[in-house]
C-alpha cells in the first residue's frame, strides 16, 4: 500500500482555460433589436389564427347543433315521461333507454304536473307530459 500525503500532486489537476475570443461585432442596423433564433412570434399567432378558425366554425355549424339538441331533448322527454309515468320507473333508470350519444341530454321531473324536461345545456330543452290514456305528449315548443 503507498503512503497517503498531503501534498499536491507537481501538475495541476484541471488544465487552464485559455480566454475565449470576443463576441462578434454587431451590425450597426441590428444593434438594440432582441435576438429571435429562429423563432417568428411564438405560439401566440398560432393560438389566435386556432381561435378565429374554431369561432368560424361553430358559428358555421350552430344551426345544426342547436337542431340536434332540439331533437335529442325532445326524444329524451318524450321517452323519459313514458318510462317515468306509464311504467312507473324512476328517471335513473330510464336514462339507460337513451341510444348511444345521448350522454348531453339530462332529465328533470316535475311530479305536481306530471311533465319531465330533457335538456342540453345551453343550447336546448323540451318537456312532454302524461296524458293519461293517451300516453305522454310533446310540449309545443315556444
Amino acid at each position: 500500500m503507498a503512503p497517503v500525503t498531503n501534498t499536491n500532486p507537481p501538475e495541476t489537476a484541471t488544465p487552464d482555460r485559455q480566454p475565449s475570443a470576443p463576441p462578434p461585432e454587431v451590425p450597426p442596423h441590428l444593434r438594440g433589436r432582441k435576438r429571435r433564433d429562429g423563432k417568428s412570434g411564438g405560439c401566440l399567432p398560432w393560438a389566435i389564427g386556432f381561435g378565429v378558425l374554431l369561432a368560424i366554425f361553430l358559428v358555421w355549424k350552430f344551426p345544426a347543433f342547436k337542431a340536434q339538441a332540439e331533437l335529442g331533448s325532445a326524444y329524451a322527454a318524450r321517452v323519459g315521461c313514458s318510462c317515468r309515468y306509464v311504467q312507473g320507473r324512476n328517471l335513473e333508470s330510464c336514462q339507460t333507454d337513451f341510444e348511444p350519444g345521448m350522454e348531453m341530454v339530462s332529465l328533470s321531473d316535475d311530479p305536481a304536473t306530471k311533465t319531465v324536461t330533457g335538456s342540453v345545456p345551453l343550447l336546448a330543452s323540451r318537456s312532454a307530459r302524461f296524458a293519461g290514456a293517451s300516453g305522454c305528449l310533446i310540449n309545443p315548443s315556444d
